[in-house]
């Protein structure tokens, strides 16, 4: 079992369990009662609240928070920024039954930079969630989400779209946070850049 004193500027509470091999980078924090399975890779500056479980052969980015009782599974990638409300849920298989292995069935999900799942939302396997996406609280995702795309409701729909900030974009796509301008493409939103 891997300790703080294991990895460069690390903490892991004394109740963690961190198994190896993992890779876990500068800055991160790993609070009560976690455990981190083998083969993971995880990012600099993450926080991982208490009771959460990641892994095996998971890998997550840099900057990422993963709040509290949250299990992130085999198939499951964030890249960097990611935040992972509080009891989020994340499948892994599409038709699971306990009398049935089938971890040859596992269905990757792809997080993309940024992106925000609220308190209680749960994740379908098998898609991938666009960059600075935000999934509300108590929303079931079951497909594919657009960058940028705010998304509520069961099954999730999009109901508006976000700003990289993590603002409401009203019908001017004018961040209320920043005043960054977005625009509509044949390909979803995107930040102008000038």
């Amino acid at each position: 079992m891997a300790q703080s004193s294991d990895f460069e500027n690390v903490f892991i509470h004394e109740s963690a369990y961190v198994d190896d091999p993992v890779t876990i980078g500068s800055g991160t924090k790993i609070w009560h009662f976690s455990h981190i399975l083998g083969d993971v890779e995880i990012g600099e500056n993450c926080s991982f609240g208490q009771n959460v479980v990641v892994g095996p052969d998971v890998k997550i980015g840099s900057n990422c928070k993963v709040q509290n009782n949250v299990s992130i599974y085999k198939g499951v990638e964030m890249e960097d920024g990611v935040f992972c409300g509080p009891s989020c849920v994340f499948t892994n298989v599409n038709n699971p039954r306990a009398e049935i292995e089938r971890k040859s069935e596992f269905r990757k999900t792809l997080l993309k930079r940024g992106v925000t799942i609220g308190a209680n939302a749960t994740i379908v396997c098998g898609h991938t969630l666009g960059e600075y996406c935000f999934i509300a609280a108590g929303a079931v995702v079951t497909g594919h989400v657009e960058p940028y795309a705010l998304m509520a409701g069961v099954p999730a729909k999009r109901i508006g779209w976000m700003s990289k900030q993590g603002g409401r974009l009203s019908d001017d796509l004018v961040c209320p946070i920043d005043g960054t301008q977005y625009r509509l493409t044949e390909t979803g939103l995107e930040q102008v850049t000038e």
